[in-house]
């Protein structure tokens, strides 16, 4: 159920987006949606009601959520080892982005909320918390230690884990899936050997704000042969 409300129905949707445009660089997808101010922070709140049903179920049956990686004890700690895996992921990732549009296996993603706007840079660095919490919460920390307690092993679990996550961000194209699916195997074995679940939403947090800072950066630049409308 907690999937249903979140990320397994954004994965079913994003296979149908899949198949109703081609994959190439000059089709776009927006992460934002070209609405007001208002509507951009309504979507943002109601986006993370399942990571609140997640911490109200773990409560309601009187879990630790240390079981689920989001114990506060170490958080400096976290934030610091998060702080790296972003700058390297958003390294790695780029040029993966980069090799996909070239391949034609991608669309091209505008990764920032409308522009022009006081709010256009908060709104992003709140939509940039919003997707951390929601993706790295549900998908590894919660769906992982749920596959673990019906009796999945680590390994599978962080295979179905990452599956999703690259399902759910089909509509970018292959190469954000099997980016993504390999940014979920990752993530899944971090879990599974630290068991530690706010790392990652560090990272994550870095990475779509560094892609959306760097998008209005170099708007209307070329880099690496990539013209950025």
């Amino acid at each position: 159920m907690v999937l249903s409300l979140s990320l397994l129905a954004s994965a079913v949707f994003a296979l149908i987006s899949l198949f109703e445009a081609p994959v190439r660089p000059s089709v776009q997808v927006r992460l934002f949606a070209p609405v007001s101010l208002a509507r951009q922070l309504a979507e943002i709140v109601f986006d993370l009601a399942p990571v609140a049903l997640v911490l109200h179920l773990a409560r309601r049956d009187g879990e630790d959520l240390g079981e689920f990686g989001l114990s506060t004890a170490r958080l400096g700690r976290d934030v610091g080892w998060g702080t790296l895996l972003g700058l390297g992921v958003a390294g790695a990732g780029l040029v993966l982005y980069l090799a996909s549009l070239t391949l034609a296996v991608n669309r091209f993603v505008v990764p920032i909320p409308p522009t022009g706007h006081w709010w256009t840079v908060p709104v992003l660095l709140l939509g940039s918390a919003r997707s951390a919490l929601l993706e790295e919460v549900v998908v590894v920390g919660y769906l992982v230690r749920r596959l673990e307690q019906v009796g999945l092993d680590g390994g599978p679990a962080v295979l179905a884990s990452a599956v999703l996550r690259g399902a759910y961000h089909l509509f970018q194209g292959w190469g954000s899936f099997a980016g993504n699916l390999l940014l979920g195997l990752v993530a899944g074995w971090i879990f599974l050997r630290w068991r530690r679940t706010w790392p990652l939403v560090v990272a994550h947090f870095l990475v779509d704000a560094l892609a959306g800072l760097g998008y209005l950066a170099f708007r209307g630049d070329c880099v690496f042969g990539l013209c950025i409308p």
